[in-house]
């Protein structure tokens, strides 16, 4: 009995989102759409909530045999998705008033994909691994088409959920294939079978089958097709949670799906998302040039920022983890504020998502100009804003591994990576002014842009606990 409680208390946070998005749910029904933003408030204080009881009431403790792990790599990874949907719901609520889509299933979709999101991030088997994917999934697919009277909102929907039930399937598949050859599913127990030495070619075919599914879900080439239509067809907010939270969860359960089940076998592995990498990074450049929807260039630009995240992975070790993790939290900050601007973009009522749009926006409105820049020149990894940390550490890592190629082919590749960053700049600094944007972008935009830009700007000034918080998580990956 008392390893029964043992097991529940881990799950506590999970437990008081799960009861409380079922209790907005039922609220939500009941109430109708009129009381829609008190739903969205609601879920905020819930999803608040759960990060203190995450702080406060959790312990560090493998449960259920090992199926469910709470540890600082997990603690951290589930902070920043809460706080992904923290402010994506508070940037959200105006957007959705003025496209008459005040719906409450909004607020409840955002939680329940967290809370799938929050199993993935502790997952110790690949059966947790699986339904916390499934949760998050299934909330994603409503939520691409949740402007059910726009043409591409549903087609994005349709799209990604196809394609999203194939990764699913290859996963399924890939971990059928690991529970044959390996004769168990938790991740110690393959672990231990791994460092043995027996790797049979089924198991490696397993593993192979994993990393594509896996891929899928951070976007990565070759399982990025979705990606781009998706981004375009969503309503902008949802747009932004998907290249937020949902990315660090999947990156967070890649990394641990790696590292926690197969450190024997980084050699088979290391090959396969080295090619990853590397053609994420070159393809996710190269296509994004010719952009003119600023939200399929971010789609395009996600998948390159998925390429070099995965350098920390290659690595496996203690340093390339830590760099995933500090590229993680400045990323989710950096790409959140870009989508506040362009929630912003906002022309006599309509929303306007075309980069000449923002022509001469810095002469209309020069403040908005200047962070909207300051965004573009981090997304560029150009020092001393934040992104540039986010590079160099994963970069650090591969080069301490000895990847020098990977981490030349990065750097390199930054290169063309900047001029669709730069170029934005230069149509906002540089050409004729376009007709100016409405002035009034409600202040939960506002406060959003002007709390990335912050961040952005001085995150050399207090990097040092956000660095130490995730040197902590990535050694509780290995004991």
């Amino acid at each position: 009995m008392s390893a029964i409680s043992s097991d529940l208390n881990a799950l506590i946070p999970e437990f008081v989102l799960a009861l409380g998005a079922m209790a907005l749910m039922m609220f939500g029904v009941y109430a109708g759409a009129a009381w829609q933003r008190i739903a969205n408030g609601a879920a905020i204080a819930l999803l608040i909530a759960t990060v203190a009881v995450l702080g406060i009431l959790q312990p560090h403790a493998v449960a259920f045999g090992g199926a469910f792990i709470a540890d600082p790599f997990a603690e951290f990874v589930k902070i920043l998705v809460i706080l992904g949907a923290v402010l994506t719901l508070f940037m959200g609520e105006s957007y959705f008033e003025r496209q008459n889509l005040q719906q409450f299933e909004f607020s409840v979709l955002v939680v329940f994909s967290v809370l799938g999101m929050m199993l993935m991030a502790s997952a110790g088997d690949f059966i947790v691994l699986y339904l916390g994917m499934e949760l998050q999934s299934l909330a994603l697919y409503v939520l691409a088409a949740f402007d059910r009277d726009n043409l591409r909102s549903t087609e994005a929907g349709l799209k990604y959920f196809i394609l999203g039930a194939l990764s699913s399937g290859m996963m399924l598949y890939g971990i059928s294939l690991i529970y044959g050859f390996a004769g168990t599913l938790t991740f110690t127990k393959v672990a231990m079978l791994v460092h043995t030495g027996n790797i049979t070619i089924g198991l490696i075919f397993g593993l192979v089958f994993l990393i594509s599914g896996l891929a899928f879900k951070v976007a990565a080439v070759p399982f990025h097709m979705w990606t781009p239509d998706v981004y375009e067809g969503a309503p902008t907010p949802i747009t932004a949670f998907f290249s937020a939270s949902p990315k660090i969860a999947a990156m967070a359960l890649f990394v641990r799906a790696m590292i926690a089940p197969f450190p024997g076998a980084v050699d088979q592995w290391r090959e396969v998302i080295y090619l990853i990498s590397i053609l994420s990074m070159v393809l996710g450049t190269v296509a994004a040039i010719g952009q003119a929807n600023i939200k399929r260039l971010m789609a395009y630009s996600s998948i390159a920022n998925m390429g070099y995240i995965l350098i920390g992975l290659v690595a496996g070790t203690v340093q390339g983890v830590e760099g995933v993790l500090v590229y993680l939290a400045i990323y989710l900050v950096t790409t959140l504020g870009t989508f506040a601007c362009i929630l912003a973009m906002r022309r006599s009522g309509h929303m306007v998502e075309n980069i000449p749009d923002l022509a001469g926006l810095a002469q209309t409105s020069p403040g908005f100009a200047f962070v909207f820049a300051m965004l573009m020149f981090s997304l560029a990894g150009i020092p001393p804003l934040a992104g540039f940390f986010g590079k160099f550490y994963v970069y650090l890592a591969a080069i301490n591994a000895g990847l020098y190629p990977l981490a030349i082919i990065g750097v390199v590749v930054s290169v063309p990576l900047a001029f669709y960053y730069l170029r934005i700049v230069k149509i906002m600094y540089m050409d004729e002014p376009a007709p100016s944007f409405d002035s009034t972008m409600g202040w939960p935009v506002a406060s959003v842009i002007t709390g990335s830009g912050i961040f952005t700007l001085f995150f050399v000034l207090g990097a040092a606990p956000l660095v130490q918080s995730a040197t902590a998580a990535a050694q509780a990956l290995f004991p």
